[in-house]
């Protein structure tokens, strides 16, 4: 099964990778910064995206302005 994790940099996703925990944990050089799971198709959780925030708890997505 896949892993996916969200680097989040002040608070704002920059970057999604599909990365195991153990490779991400053995690998702090090529996985800087903060870095939290995410999960697609899990019921309360939303699957991150870069330019979504992080609350602490879950992944919000960025509000779009229409025009």
């Amino acid at each position: 099964m896949s892993t996916y994790f969200a680097q989040v940099t002040d608070g704002v996703v920059t970057d999604v990778r599909v990365v195991s925990r153990e490779f991400l944990e053995a690998n702090p050089e090529r996985y800087t910064g903060t870095w939290v799971e995410t999960f697609i198709g899990v019921e309360g959780k939303t699957y991150a995206g870069i330019g979504y925030t992080w609350n602490g708890t879950d992944f919000v997505a960025p509000i779009v302005e229409e025009q």
